[in-house]
């Protein structure tokens, strides 16, 4: 997040009428697109070469790059090799095309490199990259001999050149000796440790700590210049003391101001040239056309008293009049456009509630920056259009665009009753009643899709309940609705709205649990589903279900200031599952376990210690005495049986508390483990002097040496951490807590556990352990009650629970342990509780734009209609792009499939695999070659077995789940050329019906 300081001269924002196309006179700032890819090195992969360099020189090269030019023999050789080696980045340059000779010295390019004429640079370039997916290889085609400006390799530690004129290699040696050492530099270098990429930007600011030698910086901020991915610059560091090691940074946002001219609005309307954001770069002329128009309109309003009448042709050629004279007055002249005219005219009466939401969470995020000064403002105009709505309408008659005098009059204006007809009759299944869900419920509302009357219905579903924290944002929810069913709430303040609706609200999850409610059956009466869920996996599951029921999927999602959009159609679009971002970056074990260096770690080790105390233990204790239906049942325990889980059982009841006091030994005891004991033994194997093979100190960022801490009664935190663990056991242990006191809390180290606790855990073999359960059972210690614990879920939101008071204290408490600074409660809450942070302008945005797109598919509209955006409002960046297009496979030169397509082949009950290969050979005219089912392969002829399984019959080794006649196979089929391998062909589904 970023603070800025704005200057505006009055909090007014002017927004235009919310017809086609709607429009808002906002700010603009700079476009910055990034993407982080996350790469994990691998060390038995390099471990050889870790004996002869040594680790510090793998470490140094891992983070190097090399500009490498020429890609001939030479070149290419030590590309391979470096590759190879790990260096971080390699560029590889080249301005030559493929030439025959290549073919005999070149061992990456081929023959048909050198017929296609492809530069030697872009044929070696991917099986470069393939050798070594940790390294970064880049490509240039550039001829260097036209370069004047060399800067370009100042982000290299190396330059290499073969094949280059010596004039060439004189004027780049004179360059790269003009430099100075990179030791200590000026500007000074920092990179960045293990590998990782920094994703930061040039011109940010980063705060600097915990560096030992050049102390100079800690506590200091500098403004960056990015000299690579793992790089970057901060500015001259000759005169500090010797960098020896660590560091950690932190970004540091700097107030920026912004002063704004004291203009009228009228004034700023006709400025001779207007800064114009861009949301759409397929159409870049649009927004100054949708500048001129809507100036043109606003004159005609004035003239006319009135906005044009839908089909009225004076009217329209009144405004384009109108457009042509603004357009004058313009000192960059907008391209006339008067089919955008005539739609503006069409459509200036008409309301497109979608749109109005997706403007409307864009300028809800400027009035909280005018208020705030948070986020960077826009800069001057923003212009958001429908015209793939709408355009494609303007030939139909002007019957269809007619007042029928009910509440879809201002919607008929712009998309006409036929489409209307289509909304209504929709039937759609929305998962995920939460924030975009209520905004999307919101929508269909006002659009009228499911209507009774037309056999339309709305379908949704959410299994949780409303929490107090989703009121600032669930805009349906209110006080009285807390721990109701969201979709049951969400679906009456949608009737609350339009009445005419029918909707359906349900409590399940959508996953395989629940394929019984939602079937085939149930996905075959439907026109669309819409996501409005909040993560990946879910997403992916009900992708899978879309595609194999040829069922068009809407997705969105935000997080923060940031949203997106992503649209699905069948047949014309890639699926959500045909690209996956990168898995999300896990904290090592070992780093939680004993080396944090955040704050994050400390959080995230405090919540796994609740997690095994109070949720896991219990749980698994249930469990044991669920299996054995009695204490005498465990008596019988076979020798053969594992003794993990009464071996646990053991440590459990051994330390079970009966009373308050008893709590308090435990919680007294969980202290001194976490955060003396473990810190003692840490030191005890690694002292503070520890150095590694290669002479570096052990103890060193990113690692920190912990601190063992005395139990202190009077600290508060100390006192914090007591009682809310005890509270913890006694939740768990079922111990009452009415009127319990705190006067007696036992403070020293020696004390043994309650007395009442008689069970000792034996270090010995587990048998022992089993020895000492049928002891307590036989002697009666064992009763009825002490067979039952109750396991704690994590609730962040309740306050009252104790569980986010255990979290808190223990994570800070670990924190002071390894001297990392805290964090406040509600920052120690959102890392706990996996918060993803959500503000109701963004999720109105993209639920505004979803519905724009819901249009498009009731009308059945083209490929290039339908757009996915992608927008950050803190920038603010909006960019609408394009879909991806299905892509198809080649199996033949007549026969393609894509992942939307199914073959089918029906059966009965005595139809063998050989009856399938058959069918499939006659019906697709293809060879088949193997049969998967899953993961389970049905059929390889080169398998052991294999062909005897042809008699089998497919009811025999496959067979459906309860809710499905069918199974979905993966078939591979012959190449066309010898020596070419197997090809996948699309899912073969096959049906097993009776004979007739």
């Amino acid at each position: 997040t970023s603070t800025t300081t704005p200057c505006y001269d009055h909090s007014l924002i002017p927004i235009g009428n919310v017809n086609l196309p709607c429009y808002i006179s906002l700010l603009l700032s700079k476009l910055a697109l990034w993407a982080a890819v996350t790469f994990l090195a691998s060390y038995f992969v390099k471990l050889r070469q870790r004996y002869v360099l040594g680790d510090s020189a793998m470490h140094q090269m891992a983070q190097s790059s090399v500009f490498l030019s020429g890609m001939g023999t030479l070149g290419v050789e030590i590309a391979k090799n470096i590759v190879l080696a790990g260096v971080k980045v390699v560029t590889l340059h080249d301005s030559r095309l493929c030439d025959v000779w290549d073919l005999g010295t070149n061992f990456f390019i081929r023959e048909e490199d050198v017929q296609k004429q492809k530069k030697r640079v872009e044929a070696v370039h991917s099986r470069v990259a393939e050798l070594n997916p940790y390294v970064q290889v880049n490509s240039s085609t550039v001829a260097l001999d036209d370069i004047t400006d060399l800067s370009f390799l100042l982000q290299y530690q190396c330059v290499v050149l073969t094949e280059t004129s010596l004039n060439l290699q004189k004027r780049i040696d004179h360059f790269c000796h003009s430099q100075r050492p990179p030791i200590k530099e000026n500007p000074g270098v920092v990179m960045c440790l293990d590998n990782r990429m920094h994703g930061l930007q040039t011109g940010q600011s980063v705060c600097f700590r915990e560096v030992n030698g050049m102390t100079e910086l800690n506590g200091t901020t500098h403004q960056i210049k990015v000299l690579s991915p793992y790089s970057f610059a901060i500015g001259d560091t000759s005169s500090f003391q010797s960098y020896l090691h660590g560091g950690i940074l932190r970004t540091v946002r700097v107030p920026r101001t912004f002063h704004f001219v004291r203009r009228p609005l009228k004034q700023c309307c006709h400025l001779h040239d207007p800064k114009l954001l861009i949301p759409d770069f397929s159409k870049p002329e649009v927004p100054l056309q949708i500048h001129t128009t809507m100036m043109a309109l606003d004159l005609f309003q004035e003239h006319h008293s009135r906005l044009p009448i839908a089909g009225c042709v004076q009217d329209s050629e009144d405004l384009l009049k109108l457009v042509e004279e603004v357009n004058e007055t313009l000192k960059s002249k907008a391209c006339m456009n008067a089919a955008l005219v005539r739609c503006v005219s069409r459509c200036a009466r008409g309301c497109l509630a979608p749109l109005a939401a997706a403007v409307g969470g864009i300028a809800s995020q400027e009035v909280l920056k005018a208020l705030t000064g948070k986020f960077m403002p826009l800069q001057q105009w923003f212009y958001l259009d429908a015209l793939e709505v709408v355009q494609p309408l303007q030939t139909l008659p002007l019957e269809e665009f007619a007042s029928r005098g009910d509440r879809y009059d201002a919607l008929r204006v712009c998309i006409g009753e036929s489409l209307l007809s289509e909304l209504h009759k929709l039937r759609v299944f929305m998962v995920g009643c939460g924030a975009i869900g209520c905004e999307m419920l919101k929508n269909f509302a006002l659009l009228g899709v499911g209507l009774a009357r037309c056999s339309g219905e709305i379908c949704i579903t959410d299994p949780d309940l409303i929490e107090k924290s989703n009121l600032n944002r669930q805009f349906l929810f209110r006080p009285q609705h807390i721990q109701k069913p969201k979709s049951i709430t969400a679906a009456a303040a949608t009737l609350d709205i339009n009445p005419e609706l029918r909707l359906e609200a349900h409590l399940n999850k959508v996953c395989p649990a629940t394929e019984d409610a939602y079937n085939d059956t149930f996905y075959s009466q439907l026109s669309v589903v819409v996501t409005a869920l909040d993560n990946v996996e879910a997403r992916r599951y009900l992708d899978s279900r879309c595609v194999s029921n040829q069922k068009a999927l809407l997705d969105s999602g935000t997080m923060g200031t940031k949203g997106h959009t992503e649209i699905i159609v069948p047949n014309l679009t890639e699926s959500y599952n045909s690209h996956r971002d990168p898995p999300e970056e896990e904290i090592p074990f070992c780093t939680l376990k004993s080396f944090p260096a955040v704050i994050e770690h400390t959080i995230q080790w405090a919540r796994d210690k609740f997690e095994s105390a109070f949720s896991h233990k219990p749980s698994m204790y249930n469990t044991f005495w669920q299996s054995h239906l009695s204490t005498e049942d465990v008596l019988h325990v076979s020798a053969g049986e594992s003794m993990d889980g009464a071996f646990q059982v053991i440590k459990l009841l051994s330390r079970r508390p009966a009373r308050w006091e008893h709590c308090l030994a435990l919680a007294r005891l969980k202290f001194d483990k976490y955060f003396k004991r473990k810190a003692l033994q840490l030191l005890h194997s690694f002292p503070l002097d520890t150095r590694l093979k290669d002479g570096t100190l052990f103890w060193q960022s990113p690692k920190r040496p912990p601190n063992p801490i005395e139990f202190d009664i009077k600290d508060p935190l100390h006192f914090g951490f007591l009682v809310s663990t005890a509270r913890l056991f006694a939740g768990i242990y079922n111990v009452p807590l009415n009127g319990y006191s705190l006067n007696r809390i036992e403070t020293d180290e020696t004390v043994k556990k309650p007395d009442q606790m008689k069970l000792t855990v034996s270090s010995a073999e587990e048998r022992e352990a089993i020895s000492q359960l049928e002891e307590a059972i036989t002697t009666g210690f064992v009763t009825q009650e002490c067979l039952r614990m109750s396991p704690l879920v994590f609730e962040k939101d309740n306050d009252s629970n104790g569980h986010m008071d255990f979290v808190e204290a223990a994570a800070t408490l670990r924190a002071r342990m390894y001297a990392i600074a805290p964090a406040d409660r509600l920052q120690a809450k959102r890392i706990a509780g996996k918060i993803i942070p959500a503000i109701a302008t963004a999720t109105a945005a993209v639920a505004g734009l979803v519905a724009l797109e819901l249009i498009k598919v009731a009308g059945a509209y083209g490929f290039e209609s339908f757009k996915n955006c992608f927008f950050n409002l803190a920038l603010p960046v909006v960019v609408l792009t394009e879909t991806a297009q299905v892509k198809r496979t080649r199996i033949r030169d007549d026969i393609s499939f894509s992942i939307w397509e199914r073959w089918s082949i029906v059966g009965h009950e005595d139809f063998t695999l050989s009856d399938f290969l058959s069918a499939v050979r006659e019906k697709y005219g293809i060879e088949p070659t193997m049969v998967v089912h899953g993961v389970k392969m049905l059929y390889v002829p080169v398998m052991p077995g294999h062909s005897k399984r042809l008699k089998l019959t497919m009811q025999k080794l496959v067979k459906p789940s309860a809710n499905r006649k069918y199974v979905d196979l993966t078939v591979s089929f012959a190449p066309e050329a010898d020596g070419d391998e197997d090809l996948p062909g699309p899912p073969i589904r096959y049906h097993f019906c009776n004979r007739a």
